[in-house]
């Protein structure tokens, strides 16, 4: 295993490539089913009558595979301490089965805590795309990290 991560390791600019996934039918419809039961998630023909074109994931669900790209190749070998949240998320275009998600995640910037001096926070940008390079979601995410040395 390698070194992990620490809050003074990251620095504003820096990206990490999360690595990719592809999205199923079964998968769009079996999450669907359980969290976003919208016709549109469930059916092909209801997907095609509406404004996504054809059965598509839930935005959810895209964003949950992106946050397991995240997880599994990023933080997962960090000193990552949690988030307070995200925010400015938007869903930029529809998945549908067969398609390939990349995920990357920039560091926009990086800040010491006044209130915790043994933790930072790094604010990322984090986007995924489709095969064809087309965005089809971003966010950004605050996330706490420990320090690797407390001054």
């Amino acid at each position: 295993m390698t070194d992990l991560l620490y809050f003074e390791d990251l620095q504003p600019g820096q990206a990490f490539d999360l690595g990719s996934i592809t999205v199923t039918r079964e998968e769009i419809i079996g999450f669907a089913e359980e969290f976003d039961p919208q016709p549109f998630h469930l059916d092909d023909d209801a997907g095609e009558a509406s404004l996504l074109g054809g059965l598509a994931a839930s935005g959810w669900h895209t964003g949950s595979l992106v946050m397991r790209l995240l997880a599994a190749n990023l933080l997962n070998r960090t000193s990552g301490r949690g988030s307070p949240g995200i925010s400015k998320l938007q869903w930029k275009q529809p998945v549908f089965p067969g398609d390939t998600l990349t995920a990357r995640a920039e560091i926009l910037e990086t800040k010491n805590l006044r209130t915790k001096p043994d933790l930072g926070i790094a604010i990322f940008r984090i986007t995924a795309t489709k095969q064809n390079d087309t965005k089809v979601i971003h966010w950004e995410n605050p996330i706490l990290f420990a320090k690797r040395d407390i001054a």
